[in-house]
């Protein structure tokens, strides 16, 4: 019982020669016993990647080192899976797709559909249709928005807005809207409203998360935990503001591509004829709150369960909501 890693199998010797080149002697030799079978190297390979990773501001890092710790994560991640330990199999699995590189991401997506596969078939249990949030109460959403905020203009909305209609009045012109029923298609907006779905598709999976009110509060901080923990906190109701427990802007759908295939890329995204930056992820329960902020690109936000409140000025940057 053995995980293939054919991407890794065929740049080794080249990913090696790199990391000795900016120094990594150490990794170098604990990576070469790892590939050997040594179980003990495999894990300090992975910890002597991590203090690199974590020596200095992430743009500083050279991306080798990136490389060098999904490298470690996927010996590891061997070792437990030989010997039956997939929750830490894949645990190792998904820190290599949160921290690594994308040399050998192939890798590491291909290893976690078998360690995936193999976790659901030990656990055996069965899908029960679990609707996990609470109706939306408009009244208990107000106190946690700014006082007056939903007297204030509000952001015009239209039904099925066609592409050129978006194009032509909101994109060229720089006018925000809300766009209601564009997204009647996505799988997501039924399966996500069912928790038993996303624990057995996602659950052992893990994702990193914010803790506390929002990042400017001084009891915030950054935790790694399992997507079911996470799940479990926002079923629990414990919504105090040292304990809101927030997935934001993470690339979820990166990590987890049966996620991926609930949603579909809106076609308003290819509005312009730019490039798409990236596809991120907000989940969070009630009161969640991020504070006000510029981003350097247009928005468009895919709202798949209950809803959420955004003030904006939309001077510079231009914010489209679907839902």
């Amino acid at each position: 019982m053995s995980l293939e890693t054919p991407a890794l199998d065929s740049n080794i010797s080249s990913l090696l020669q790199q990391i000795t080149e900016e120094g990594g002697y150490a990794f170098t030799s604990m990576a070469t016993r790892a590939a050997a079978g040594d179980n003990r190297a495999a894990e300090a390979s992975r910890e002597l990647a991590w203090e690199q990773l974590h020596s200095g501001p992430w743009h500083s890092v050279a991306s080798i080192w990136r490389d060098a710790y999904s490298m470690a994560c996927l010996h590891v991640a061997k070792f437990h899976y030989a010997s039956g330990d997939f929750k830490l199999a894949l645990k190792a699995l998904d820190m290599g797709l949160i921290m690594g590189g994308f040399t050998l991401r192939d890798d590491l997506n291909l290893c976690i559909g078998k360690v995936t596969a193999a976790l659901r078939a030990s656990d055996g249990e069965g899908h029960k249709v679990n609707e996990w949030y609470k109706d939306f109460s408009l009244a208990e959403a107000s106190r946690s928005l700014p006082a007056k905020s939903l007297s204030s203009k509000t952001v015009g909305k239209k039904c099925r807005l066609s592409l050129e209609g978006f194009l032509l009045e909101h994109f060229v012109a720089g006018s925000p809207v809300i766009i209601s029923d564009s997204m009647n298609h996505w799988p997501a907006k039924d399966r996500w409203n069912d928790i038993s779905y996303l624990k057995k598709v996602a659950g052992f999976r893990t994702i990193p998360v914010e803790v506390g009110k929002h990042y400017l509060s001084p009891d915030w901080k950054q935790e790694l935990i399992p997507f079911s923990e996470f799940l479990d906190r926002i079923q629990s109701g414990d919504c105090s503001s040292a304990n809101t427990t927030y997935l934001a802007q993470h690339q979820l759908f990166d990590q987890i591509q049966e996620l991926k295939k609930d949603i579909v890329i809106p076609d308003y995204c290819f509005a312009g004829g730019g490039e798409m930056r990236s596809i991120n992820a907000w989940f969070g329960p009630p009161g969640t709150v991020t504070p006000l902020h510029h981003d350097p690109h247009h928005n468009i936000l895919a709202q798949v369960c209950k809803k959420f409140y955004v003030a904006t000025d939309y001077n510079d940057v231009v914010l489209f909501c679907l839902f």
